[in-house]
């Protein structure tokens, strides 16, 4: 490079920067602008965060078996849409949402399922939960994506559907569908979308580090939220001022934008939700009332990154990034890591010492807990693997008797008085509980913190919260029967009534004729009428001797017959094709249809003898036989099937009961019948039969 051009280089290197300072210097002076709060209480533990952030975000080699749980998030867990067996692609979903409240799961590689069952999951209660175990083939095979070049050209609620399908939920708290927090219910106003990028649990840094390297993909993801939203008036991008390189690369993102980065004072817990709304909105969410209800709308800058992913690119949330950190590692740092990912898979390339490690934390020292099982996987709200040393995190010494000193009270960000919530979760006082707001607690750990007595304060707190949840579905339940019951006597009631009525509307009736007759019993017409009467008292008896006949006992008898062999065969081929939950209860049925067989042939055999008639076999087979004859024929026929040929029988036959089902719900629908919701309920069950016979179909088709 000649001098002249080094000189060239040197002025523009200098005027970028200083068109750097004076965009900082504008941030800043913005920022000023933006008046910010206080919320009550918090703590200043040691951030130790450090250790994470001595290198960029990086990577391990892909696990052999990834173990993907079918619920990472608040809300219904997701239905398995694979088999086993099943080969699958890398973004694929493999299990669908169930309810509104609920996310998808894609496969975060390519490769073949090798079990749906319990595993093992990261979750306090350290319960296992249904998951699909995919063992990888390496190749990283990823399947159709639909990208989208410009979102402005999308409308927001097609963009909403896209975040629903690709599962994006919260990647900072709870898990929170996205979608659904992004579509808030009842009509609320947004006047505020704020981006958490605070990150105040210690030892955390997986946020800290994506805004250092990934502040554009946030910054682009934000601007997608602010379009869903509708441009709220303010964006706000809230980060703590112990993470400058972070503030200064979102800064240069923002920059042109009408997005303001805000940076926070250091204290825990300011990355809480209510928390942060109140520093920067001076707005405080009701009790157990959501964000929305005061016009703002939180998320994760982590969640802002992969809606960015989904909507530009289609990718499903399939990785995050994950702090790896702890004494007993001989590595720490950030990686980004698939979902499903085993932590034991993490620690081994990581150098994880089995001697020195105390425990293995999801999450922070404050709000994490410990699992017990290195199988592990991460998830989508897994944001910190914790692995202590006992000098480093030192067990907490026995819980002692409270001594009332108020220091928990001091330091709760959500005003509660954590002594009283801990006497009434002791002696299960739900009432008190709930009267003393223990939903308002965020579990951040900040009064066991300063507990002088080390009494595990937010232990007692989650304890609570699900008996009162448990409690609360049940007296649902209850409710809910009680309604049904009481709706029931009340419509027995009612038809009773009527019934009464139409009872004595004919006594009366007849009472009234009655008395015509008497005075009328003289006149010829009565006559008349009385020989009229006798006529059909004559027919009647007739009829009744007939009916009487051994001829008509007979015929009487083998149509009994006919309708057991009948129902005989109708239950046997119902046992042959039942699911193996239901061949109890069929089997039942036909033991006792077998039964009403021997008793029809019996009394058919005492019949033929009381009119002379021939034994049961005669020269000429009746309709009732061909038909059995028929059935049996079918029921060889199938026998001799294909499992393909079964199948598109019988699709054959449910779109035939389809095509007569909506015929009968249209007659019905004319004719305004009062049985039209039925006739609804039973066509979309067999719809829906018909559409998962079909995808079985399609799938046998794709295997071969």
């Amino acid at each position: 490079m000649s001098p002249e051009q080094e000189t060239e280089s040197a002025r523009e290197r200098r005027a970028a920067r200083e068109a750097q300072l004076i965009a900082s210097d504008q941030a800043r002076e913005k920022a000023r602008a933006l008046k910010l709060y206080d919320f009550p209480g918090g703590v200043h533990p040691p951030e130790n965060k450090h250790q994470s952030t001595g290198e960029p975000i990086g990577s391990i080699p892909l696990a052999e078996d990834l173990v993907v749980p079918l619920n990472q998030h608040v809300g219904g867990t997701a239905m398995p849409l694979v088999k086993l067996g099943e080969y699958v692609m890398k973004g694929q979903k493999i299990a669908e949402a169930d309810g509104l409240i609920s996310c998808p799961v894609h496969a975060p590689s390519s490769g073949k399922v090798m079990a749906i069952e319990p595993c093992a999951v990261p979750h306090p209660s350290g319960m296992p939960a249904d998951s699909i175990v995919i063992r990888t083939d390496g190749e990283e095979r990823w399947c159709d994506l639909i990208p989208c070049e410009d979102f402005r050209g999308e409308e927001p609620v097609d963009l909403l559907e896209k975040i629903r399908e690709c599962g994006i939920a919260g990647m900072g708290g709870s898990g929170f569908p996205t979608e659904v927090k992004l579509d808030p219910h009842g009509g609320a106003e947004i006047d505020t979308l704020l981006i958490n990028g605070a990150e105040c649990e210690p030892y955390i840094t997986a946020d800290d580090m994506l805004m250092r390297e990934r502040a554009e993909e946030i910054i682009a993801g934000v601007k997608i939220l602010a379009y869903i939203l509708d441009e709220p008036e303010r964006v706000l991008i809230g980060i703590e001022d112990n993470k400058p390189e972070a503030i200064m690369a979102m800064r240069a993102a923002a920059e042109d934008s009408r997005i303001d980065i805000v940076v926070l004072p250091t204290k825990y817990p300011s990355g809480g939700e209510k928390q942060l709304i109140q520093i920067l909105t001076g707005r405080e969410v009701p009790n157990r009332g959501l964000p929305a209800n005061i016009g703002v709308i939180c998320q994760n800058v982590g969640t802002a990154r992969a809606v960015y992913r989904a909507i530009r690119f289609g990718e499903p949330l399939i990785s995050r990034v994950t702090t790896v950190v702890g004494r007993a590692l001989e590595r720490q740092r950030n990686i980004e890591v698939p979902l499903g990912t085993p932590i034991r898979h993490i620690l081994k390339h990581h150098g994880a010492h089995r001697g020195l490690m105390q425990r293995i934390v999801i999450g922070g020292p404050m709000m994490g807990y410990t699992i017990d099982d290195d199988s592990t996987p991460v998830i989508k709200t897994t944001n910190c693997i914790l692995v202590p040393t006992d000098e480093e995190l030192p067990p907490a010494p026995p819980a002692q008797a409270c001594i009332r000193c108020g220091f928990c009270a001091e330091v709760c960000p959500a005003s509660l008085l954590p002594q009283q919530l801990y006497w009434y979760a002791r002696v299960d006082d739900r009432e008190k509980l709930q009267a003393y707001n223990l939903f308002d607690c965020i579990e951040c750990g900040a009064c066991s913190y300063v507990c002088p007595s080390t009494i595990p304060l937010v232990q007692y707190y989650r304890a609570a919260k699900g008996d009162i949840r448990i409690a609360e579905a049940e007296k649902e339940k209850s409710d809910r029967a009680r309604e049904r019951f009481e709706f029931r006597k009340l419509r027995l009631e009612k038809a009773e009534k009527e019934k009464e009525a139409k009872r004595e509307e004919r006594r009366k009736a007849a009472e009234l004729a009655r008395k015509q007759r008497e005075e009328n019993a003289g006149s010829p017409e009565a006559k008349s009428a009385q020989q009229e009467a006798d006529v059909v008292a004559a027919a009647l008896a007739r009829v009744k001797a007939k009916q009487a006949s051994p001829e008509q006992q007979l015929a009487r008898a083998q149509r009994a017959l006919s309708s057991a062999e009948q129902r005989v065969e109708r239950m046997q081929k119902k046992l042959e094709a039942a699911e193996e939950s239901q061949r109890g209860q069929l089997a039942a049925q036909l033991k006792e249809a077998e039964i009403r067989l021997r008793e029809a042939r019996q009394k058919l055999a005492q019949a033929e003898e009381k009119a002379g008639a021939a034994p049961a076999e005669s020269a000429e087979k009746s309709k009732a036989q061909n038909a059995i004859e028929k059935a049996k024929a079918a029921a060889a026929a199938r026998a001799s099937m294909s499992d393909a040929d079964k199948l598109a029988a019988d699709i054959d036959a449910l779109k035939a009961r389809v095509k007569k089902a909506e015929a009968r719900l249209e007659k019905a629908r004319a004719e305004d019948d009062s049985n039209v919701g039925a006739f609804e309920t039973a066509l979309e069950k067999m719809q829906k039969k018909l559409e998962e016979k079909m995808r079985e179909q399609q799938s046998a088709g794709d295997q071969n």
